[in-house]
């Protein structure tokens, strides 16, 4: 820490308290005293109920977690398999500058124009997908493999390429090169990528919008339409559930990381 006068700690831990309580703690806890509220008419929610988060789990919104959940598994797979792929291909290419462009280039532009985009270009024959659950899964993977990438990217430039290179030299084709010491080595990151990716999906509501069918709606589409109609103790109910399972998740995928790292 660059401040070093007990004055000065206190002022900066004090400033940050303040910044990250308004700005990031005090919306949490808004939503989820909304989730559990009858109503709201003052400056505090009042008759407390649990009817919300009963709406929550049941019915068209339990189908919409499930929708999420299998989203987030199918496109975070999808996007940590092309991504490391992808680390793979271009690791000391002449092409690595326009691999790492291409794989970037889905988080430089709004993600509705990404999901507009996959909207016009599977609506005909050769490749028809939309209104399937594909093209959904197939959006989230094109916004989610940037940060595979990147994750995957990273942990490669970090690693020691002696242990393949003596791999190479004892006889080891490039296959098991690749297979025993690389992805090995790799798999701490790879897990990594595989929890940023899903937790970003379980979030993801600005191409899927654009591309939804109706009987493949993603939780946050279901918040979203919630709020639009002004059911918003409801759509509160919905993102706390939310919000517990991306939190499930995304610890469930650390512990995993933690065991590959020991490995």
């Amino acid at each position: 820490m660059l401040v070093w006068t007990r004055t000065g700690k206190a002022v900066t831990w004090t400033a940050f308290a303040l910044v990250f309580g308004i700005l990031v703690l005090a919306p949490f806890l808004v939503v989820i005293a909304a989730a559990f509220a009858g109503s709201w008419n003052g400056v505090l929610p009042s008759d407390p109920t649990g009817t919300h988060l009963r709406e929550a789990l049941s019915g068209d919104e339990l189908a919409s977690l499930s929708v999420s959940l299998q989203t987030a598994f199918l496109g975070g797979l999808l996007a940590v398999t092309v991504g490391t792929w992808g680390v793979l291909a271009a690791h000391e290419s002449r092409w690595a500058r326009v691999a790492d462009a291409l794989h970037n280039l889905p988080i430089a532009v709004p993600s509705v124009v990404v999901g507009l985009g996959l909207l016009v270009a599977f609506s005909r024959q050769p490749i028809l997908l939309n209104g399937t659950k594909w093209i959904v899964v197939i959006a989230h993977l094109v916004l989610m493999v940037a940060f595979s990438y990147g994750t995957v990217g990273a942990a490669l430039q970090r690693i020691d390429p002696s242990y393949a290179d003596v791999a190479a030299s004892l006889g080891a084709s490039p296959a098991r090169v690749l297979w025993r010491i690389r992805l090995p080595m790799l798999l701490p990151a790879i897990s990594s990528a595989a929890g940023l990716s899903v937790a970003l999906s379980m979030g993801e509501v600005g191409a899927t919008i654009m591309v939804y069918p109706a009987s493949w709606r993603t939780l946050p589409v279901s918040i979203f339409a919630l709020t639009d109609r002004g059911q918003a103790f409801t759509a509160a109910a919905e993102a706390v559930v939310l919000l517990v399972a991306t939190v499930v998740l995304v610890i469930s995928l650390d512990r995993l990381r933690g065991r590959a790292a020991e490995r």
